[in-house]
């Protein structure tokens, strides 16, 4: 499914730099300039075409979802739609399962995925969970700091209060994300103790919440900006609480193909302006998530 994101500033955002261009010399006419040099760094095909498709699974609000009439929203849609402003580009996302998005960026299936990716060393080397080589591995550029919580249900009615805690349940969470391999590390600790941890892979995040609603599962695994959100009024947060803080923090990041260094380069610089020129702020404090702030956009520094 491809859902086409068109940021309302691209036309003002193209106009005005030109207009800037032929200024003289103020500091907003050198950011037009930095723009503008950043736009003749894409790779041909990209400038050529105006656009950059983006994988994302759009079902994973507050940070991917589909908002109203179907368009793309939240924090990566709304920062990419900034990027696509600052750079002049049309932004192109390409709805697909989460375990689908880094090979499709492998094969070239999309210029980069935005996803709540989190970037680790593992999937920068392209390794399983044993270090043996499964995949080429990615570039990231990171944006956002996050960590992993535990979602349960209002009250806490098993007493749940960390990772250890979960042995001898069972525990809901979305496939190929880091939170099902924090959990399937898990298994061989609650093994040692004779608690076995059973674990429902689920293809999205609100199936493996519904569980823990139903009690099917005691916990669901998510990144905190979405366990925030899903304990707010909005979202009916009387069903659910969090419980034992963060753990395992990590960068959101861009995704590329190790090949695509021109991109890679660009976004990063890009991401850079963003971040100076105060637009990354306020997308963070749209969706009420400012503690996660970067201030600037690292290459693969996830550990």
């Amino acid at each position: 499914m491809h859902v086409t994101l068109m940021s309302t500033r691209t036309l003002v955002a193209l106009s005005a730099g030109a207009l800037l261009l032929t200024g003289c010399g103020s500091g907003t006419s050198a950011a037009a300039r930095t723009a503008a040099d950043l736009r003749g760094k894409l790779p041909q095909p990209i400038r050529n075409a105006g656009v950059l498709k983006i994988g994302s699974d759009l079902n994973y609000a507050p940070v991917d979802f589909k908002g109203t009439e179907g368009v793309p929203d939240g924090l990566d849609p709304n920062l990419a739609a900034a990027l696509g402003a600052y750079l002049g580009l049309r932004i192109e996302f390409v709805d697909m399962p989460f375990e689908k998005l880094i090979p499709a960026v492998q094969a070239k299936q999309v210029d980069l995925a935005m996803s709540a990716i989190i970037d680790t060393r593992q999937r920068q080397e392209g390794t399983d969970l044993n270090g043996r080589q499964v995949n080429p591995g990615v570039d990231f550029i990171d944006y956002f700091i996050t960590g992993t919580s535990i979602l349960v249900r209002n009250g806490n009615p098993v007493g749940i209060s960390s990772l250890d805690s979960l042995c001898g349940h069972t525990i809901a969470l979305q496939r190929g994300t880091i939170q099902d391999e924090i959990a399937t590390r898990q298994i061989a600790a609650c093994g040692k103790v004779s608690k076995p941890l059973q674990i429902h892979r689920l293809d999205t995040d609100d199936q493996a919440l519904a569980e823990v609603a139903l009690g099917v599962a005691v916990a669901d695994l998510n990144d905190y900006p979405v366990a925030e959100y899903n304990t707010s009024p909005a979202r009916r947060g009387d069903r659910f609480q969090v419980t034992g803080g963060q753990f395992q923090t990590g960068p959101y990041a861009l995704t590329l193909n190790k090949e695509s260094t021109a991109l890679r380069y660009v976004l990063s610089k890009a991401l850079d302006q963003l971040i100076r020129n105060g637009e990354y702020d306020k997308i963070l404090a749209k969706w009420n998530v400012p503690s996660g702030a970067v201030t600037s956009a690292l290459v693969n520094g996830g550990l």
